[in-house]
């Protein structure tokens, strides 16, 4: 699977390694995903994501179903 949020959409980055000689090489920063299990009450059922702690926390303070609702309006890709 790619490493993409399935609810903020955050996707590695790439940028540079500096050196202390300022010498310059690429490289990937990858965001911090977690797979994660929720349950869907008003569905009766889990449901398995593909989450960056960013979007955790958010599930935590505002709710499964509002932060999948919100995702789908946006077009990030939920299920």
């Amino acid at each position: 699977m790619s490493r993409v949020c399935q609810i903020t959409g955050k996707r590695p980055r790439v940028g540079n390694n500096v050196s202390h000689a300022n010498n310059k090489t690429k490289r990937k920063f990858l965001p911090n995903l977690f797979t994660k299990r929720f349950y869907l009450p008003e569905e009766d059922k889990w449901i398995t994501l593909k989450v960056s702690s960013t979007a955790l926390k958010t599930i935590n303070k505002h709710g499964l179903a509002a932060v999948l609702k919100k995702a789908k309006a946006k077009g990030n890709t939920v299920l």
